[in-house]
C-alpha cells in the first residue's frame, strides 16, 4: 500500500479509517457535482442517475455481504443508528436479549434503555481470558421467551473476532433472531450472512469500508420481518398513513446521505480493485504481528488478548506500566507524532474483562491499509522511549 501519511503515524484506524483512498474522494466530489439530486423522488434524468448510483451502492454490498436481495439492504448513518433501530423495532416488553460483555455501547446502551424503560430482560455473557465468547455460553442463556441475540464481529478494543457462524447455527436451530455487529469487521474479513446464519448484518460505512462518516445501515435477510419504530417520508406512496411496508422503504426515512453512500460504492470498488478484503487482511495482519512483537519485547508494557494466531483484527491493545493509558496517549501525539487512541473505547465491560477499567482503560493501536513497516517501527520505537521513561521515573 501507499504510504500517505507523511509527517505522522496514523494507528486509529478502528476509529475511522485514514485517510480515505483519493478514488472514493473523488468519486463522491464528482458525484455531489454532477447528481447531487434527491434520488428517486422524481423522474428527470439527474435523479434517476443519483437512484442508480445508489442502486449500484446497495447491490454492491448486498453482495459483499453474502445477501440475496438488494432492497433489503437498508442505509442509515452508521452502525449505531442500525443497532438502535433494529433493537428498538425487534424488543418488546416481556422479550430477553443475549448479548456479550465484548459488546459496545451502541449495543449496550439501547439494552440498557430497553431494560429499564420497556421491561426487556437481558444477560450479557462473559468473555474467556483469551478475549473470546463461548457458543455454547450463550446457548445455555438462551429461554423460551429470546427474541433476539446480538453479538459484537470483532472487538474494537481487544480486536479478537468472534465465532458468530457458530453461534448463528444455535440461533438459526431455536429460531430465535440473530443480529452482529460488523462495526469493525465489514471490509476486513469476509462475511457471509447466509453461510453464517446471520439475519441482520449491522454496517458503517467511515472504517473498513473505506467510505465517509456518516453512513451505514444494515442488511436484513428474507426470512426475517422487522417493524420498524421509526417512520416517515420516502418519496413513494406518499397518500399512506403508515410507514411504506415494502423495502428499502419500510426501513429507510427521508432523504438519504447521498453523497456519503456514493463513498460506499466508491469504497467497495477500491477494495476489489486491491486484491479484496483477503489481501487487505494479509497486509495489515502482517503490519499487526510486527507491531505487536515490537511492542511484547519492550519492558514494561502489557499487553491484552494480543495472540494474533487465533482469529484477531490488526488491532492490539496495551499499558505501559505505572503510566495512565491517556498519558501515554499524549506522549505518543506530542513528543512521536503517533494518533493512537485511548481511554475505554466505548466498551467499558471489555476493560473489567482485562482488567483495564480502574486505569482508564487502555492503549489501541489499530492498523489500515495505508499504514507502513516504517509507520509500524516509529510506533514501536515511540513506545520504547516512552516505556524507558516510565522505568527511568519509578512509574513502572
Amino acid at each position: 500500500m501507499t504510504d500517505m501519511t507523511d509527517d505522522h503515524v496514523y494507528l486509529d484506524n478502528a476509529a475511522t479509517t485514514f485517510p480515505k483512498p483519493p478514488e472514493v474522494i473523488d468519486f463522491m466530489t464528482e458525484f455531489y457535482r454532477a447528481r447531487g439530486v434527491n434520488p428517486g423522488r422524481t423522474g428527470f434524468d439527474l435523479a434517476v442517475e443519483a437512484e442508480q448510483t445508489i442502486r449500484g451502492a446497495r447491490e454492491a454490498l448486498t453482495a459483499f455481504f453474502g445477501g440475496t436481495d438488494a432492497n433489503r439492504l437498508v442505509f442509515g448513518y452508521n452502525v449505531t443508528d442500525a443497532l438502535n433501530l433494529l433493537l428498538s423495532s425487534v424488543l418488546e416488553p416481556g422479550d430477553h436479549a443475549v448479548s456479550t460483555r465484548l459488546e459496545h455501547n451502541s449495543v449496550l446502551r439501547p439494552l440498557y434503555y430497553l431494560e429499564k424503560h420497556r421491561g426487556v430482560e437481558v444477560d450479557l455473557v462473559p468473555f474467556d481470558e483469551r478475549g473470546y465468547v463461548h457458543p455454547e455460553d450463550i446457548e445455555a442463556r438462551l429461554k423460551e421467551n429470546t427474541k433476539l441475540v446480538v453479538v459484537i464481529h470483532g472487538s474494537n478494543v481487544i480486536g479478537t473476532i468472534q465465532p458468530v457462524a457458530e453461534i448463528g447455527a444455535i440461533c438459526r436451530e431455536r429460531g430465535i433472531l440473530f443480529a452482529v455487529d460488523t462495526a469493525q469487521t465489514a471490509g476486513v474479513v469476509p462475511i457471509h450472512a447466509g453461510e453464517m446464519r446471520i439475519d441482520v448484518v449491522c454496517f458503517t460505512g467511515h472504517k473498513s469500508l473505506m467510505g465517509p462518516t456518516g453512513t451505514g445501515g444494515m442488511y436484513v435477510a428474507e426470512h426475517v420481518d422487522v417493524w420498524p419504530s421509526r417512520a416517515g417520508g420516502t418519496g413513494v406512496k406518499s397518500a399512506l398513513k403508515e410507514q411504506v411496508s415494502e423495502y428499502p422503504w419500510r426501513m429507510e426515512f427521508g432523504t438519504m446521505n447521498t453523497m456519503g453512500i456514493a463513498g460506499l460504492l466508491a469504497g467497495q470498488q477500491w477494495i476489489a480493485a486491491h486484491g479484496g478484503v483477503e489481501k487487505i487482511y494479509e497486509y495489515e495482519m502482517g503490519l499487526a504481528r510486527r507491531l505487536r512483537d515490537g511492542l511484547a519485547e519492550i519492558e514494561n508494557v502489557t499487553l491484552y488478548c494480543a495472540d494474533l494466531d487465533l482469529p484477531h483484527l490488526p488491532v492490539i491493545a496495551f499499558n505501559v506500566d505505572g503510566m495512565d493509558a491517556s498519558q501515554t496517549g499524549t506522549l505518543l501525539d506530542v513528543e512521536h507524532d503517533v494518533i493512537t487512541r485511548t481511554g475505554l473505547h466505548c466498551a467499558p465491560l471489555v476493560h473489567e474483562g482485562i482488567g483495564t477499567f480502574e486505569k482508564h482503560g487502555s492503549v489501541r493501536f489499530s492498523v489500515g491499509p495505508f499504514n507502513t513497516v516504517a509507520h509500524i517501527d516509529r510506533a514501536v520505537e515511540a513506545v520504547r522511549d516512552i516505556a524507558a521513561y516510565a522505568g527511568e521515573n519509578g512509574m513502572g
